[in-house]
């Protein structure tokens, strides 16, 4: 699979907020999960989801690609450097 150009250095600025989303992401957490853990809407979890995506240039036009299932794997191989 491969993650989009940059992605490594985007995660850089990421807020930590968004950080802590994206590792409940990784963790398989659906939005719901995600709300339940950090006490926040489902709304919520939604819009820190699209940032997060959006900074990590992980458009929404390609039907064949899971951005939740990219931004998991960017973090994850963030991890292991």
């Amino acid at each position: 699979m491969k993650i989009v150009e940059g992605a490594m250095t985007a995660l850089a600025l990421l807020t930590a907020r968004e950080r802590e989303m994206l590792e409940l992401i990784s963790d398989g957490l659906s939005n719901e999960g995600i709300a339940c853990r950090l006490n926040v809407s489902i709304k919520t979890v939604e819009a820190i989801c699209r940032a997060i995506f959006f900074k990590l240039g992980l458009s929404d036009t390609s039907q064949m690609e899971n951005r939740r299932v990219k931004a998991a794997v960017a973090f994850l191989r963030s991890r292991s450097i």
